[in-house]
C-alpha cells in the first residue's frame, strides 16, 4: 500500500511518501513500514488492529494472559499524553515483565491514578532492547480456554498496550460485531507518543534524504 500526504496535509510539512507491506509466511503477519520527505517531519507509523484470541465477540480480554518485554512505561497526563518522563513498572500494576492476567489489578483503577486516567490500561511501555533499531521480543498473549498464542516482534523502540477500556458497543467491526468494553485489545508496536516534544524520548524526526524504515511481525500459534 502506497500513500502521499502532500506537504501541509493536516499542519504537517512535506510530501511524505509512504509504503506500507503486509505479508504472510507461514503462521506469521509481517509490517513493513517506510517512509521519505522532502522537509523535516515528525512520522510515528503503527498498526492499530483489535485482538481477541478467544475468537470474535467471545467476550472479555481480561482473562488472557500477557507479557511484555518493558521493564520501564511512559506515564501519562489527563488525556493520555505522556509527561516525558520514563518510570520503572516494578511494584505498579504496569509491571507485565512476568506473565500476568490483563484484568488482575483492574481492581485498582481507583487508587492508581495512570489507571484511572485510562480507565485501565493505555499507555507506551518502553521495550528492552539490546541495540537500539534490532528485532526483538515485544509482547506474548495467550488465551487459556482456546489455546491460541501471539507473540509480537519488533524494531520499534516501544509498544502502546490498550485494554479497550473506551469501547461501548457503538463501534461496529466486520461480520456486523460491535466492539464492546474490553473485549479485544491493541498492542502497537511504536516510537513513544509525544515524542517531538520530549527531548529524552527517541528522534522521530525524518529528514530529507534520510529513509524512515521499520518491521514488526505478528506470530501465531497454538500451545497445548
Amino acid at each position: 500500500l502506497t500513500y502521499l500526504s502532500e506537504d501541509g496535509e493536516m499542519g504537517y510539512p512535506g510530501n511524505l511518501k509512504v509504503e506500507v507491506i503486509y505479508e504472510i509466511n507461514g503462521n506469521e503477519l509481517i509490517i513493513s513500514y517506510k517512509a521519505n520527505t522532502d522537509k523535516a517531519t515528525p512520522i510515528n507509523m503503527t498498526n492499530h488492529a483489535f485482538f481477541n484470541l478467544a475468537g470474535q465477540a467471545k467476550g472479555s480480554i481480561n482473562d488472557h494472559l500477557l507479557m511484555l518485554n518493558a521493564d520501564h512505561f511512559t506515564p501519562v497526563a489527563k488525556g493520555l499524553i505522556p509527561l516525558g518522563e520514563i518510570i520503572a513498572v516494578t511494584g505498579t500494576p504496569f509491571d507485565f515483565t512476568k506473565v500476568k492476567r490483563i484484568g488482575r489489578d483492574l481492581n485498582l483503577i481507583e487508587s492508581n491514578n495512570q489507571l484511572s486516567l485510562g480507565g485501565g490500561y493505555d499507555h507506551n511501555f518502553v521495550l528492552n532492547k539490546e541495540t537500539y533499531g534490532s528485532m526483538s521480543l515485544a509482547a506474548r498473549v495467550f488465551d487459556p480456554k482456546s489455546g491460541r498464542q501471539m507473540d509480537i516482534m519488533t524494531e520499534e523502540p516501544g509498544i502502546q498496550f490498550y485494554g479497550g477500556n473506551f469501547m461501548n458497543g457503538s463501534d461496529t467491526g466486520k461480520y456486523g460485531t460491535k466492539f464492546e468494553y474490553r473485549a479485544s485489545f491493541a498492542l502497537e508496536t511504536q516510537h513513544y507518543p509525544n515524542s517531538p516534544n520530549q527531548s529524552n524520548f527517541p528522534n522521530t524526526i525524518l529528514q530529507p534524504g534520510e529513509t524512515y524504515q521499520t518491521k514488526s511481525i505478528y506470530k501465531f500459534s497454538v500451545v497445548e
